[in-house]
């Protein structure tokens, strides 16, 4: 399910911050075993998203484009949905983007030198907030008399062979198109003036930040699999049990990094991360006891010895090794008096 896949980061991270106040669970229900509790919850397509309280189910939840923050805010005060009129769709209101679907696309963007294309979802709320400046846009190249471009829209939900095509997984997605070919995905065009300036002056977007297991480090990168025979190797080996989207582990990872480059030298030391967010890596978090993002183990030989709740910076990581590695020395040089 796509719009699972798109609304997992959020609900994880959600559930991950709201830990104490309120519980967050996932269940897969599509196997056919499952078919009493989805005529019992009305569960009709996917996400299904159910609220209860005091085991007694109330009402769902229906907001699939929501942020991490939006569910906390609504859990506040949780409440049945609203009867709504249908929203009009966008391409049936009165502006000046281009509209294309599946069967005028290609002529358009023949027809059209230059052209940025918004492919969006009627539920997106990234794209509800976007469409405004987007229109603006759309409105100040109509008139201009030297245009460096025209603004068109594909609702992707529709038009399916389109977004397949063009490999939309995520929403807004703008792509821009140089006589009559694709050229460059834009991820950071969201206001009227960013939109105009960058089509005044079309260049290649900068590439991603690559992932930190991507980044030439001292960090050992682990996954389940390689797990425990990796961390029998080390006498001393600080985890960090992160995800990608977590704050308070973007803010530790350059600190956890430098710490692992101080001690890269020391074969018995190492500093190692594992991506809980991985599917593959669930089932490993599961069992070393991760609760929420980050937390810090300490092993010695593979053999976990103690949850740390230090510092966050380096001077504490550094600091935690530096003091395992005096109590190593001191019970050397125990060794040698006793000798």
């Amino acid at each position: 399910c796509g719009v699972c896949k798109r609304m997992m980061p959020s609900y994880q991270q959600a559930a991950t911050e709201l830990k104490g106040k309120y519980v967050l669970a996932g269940m897969n229900v599509y196997s056919a075993e499952f078919e009493r509790i989805k005529e019992e919850y009305n569960v009709r397509g996917y996400p299904t998203i159910c609220y209860f309280e005091k085991g007694k189910f109330l009402f769902h939840f229906e907001n699939y484009g929501a942020t991490a923050a939006d569910i906390g805010e609504w859990l506040k005060n949780p409440q049945a949905p609203q009867p709504q009129a249908p929203e009009t769709p966008w391409a049936d209101e009165e502006n000046v983007v281009y509209h294309l679907t599946d069967e005028d696309f290609d002529k358009f963007i023949k027809d059209h030198s230059s052209v940025l294309v918004m492919f969006h979802a009627p539920w997106c709320g990234h794209c509800k907030k976007m469409k405004p400046e987007y229109e603006k846009a759309a409105e100040f190249l109509h008139v201009a008399s030297d245009s460096p471009g025209v603004l068109a829209a594909v609702d992707a939900t529709v038009n399916k062979a389109l977004a397949e095509r063009y490999r939309i997984s995520g929403f807004p997605t703008l792509k821009y198109f140089k006589d009559g070919e694709e050229k460059y995905t834009l991820p950071h065009l969201r206001t009227k003036k960013k939109i105009i300036d960058w089509l005044l002056n079309p260049e290649a977007p900068p590439p991603p930040e690559p992932a930190w297991e991507e980044k030439q480090t001292s960090v050992i990168h682990l996954a389940g699999e390689d797990f425990k025979e990796s961390l029998k190797k080390k006498k001393h080996t600080l985890v960090m049990f992160y995800a990608p989207w977590c704050p308070h582990c973007k803010n530790a990872i350059p600190h956890f990094t430098t710490a692992a480059e101080v001690f890269k030298e020391d074969r018995k030391i190492a500093y190692a991360a594992v991506d809980c967010a991985k599917e593959q890596n669930h089932d490993l978090c599961k069992q070393e006891g991760v609760d929420g993002y980050p937390t810090f183990n300490y092993y010695n030989y593979g053999k976990f010895v103690e949850k740390y709740t230090g510092e966050r910076g380096e001077s504490g990581f550094t600091a935690f090794m530096r003091t395992l590695r005096e109590r190593d020395h001191e019970r050397v040089g125990k060794k040698k008096d006793e000798l």
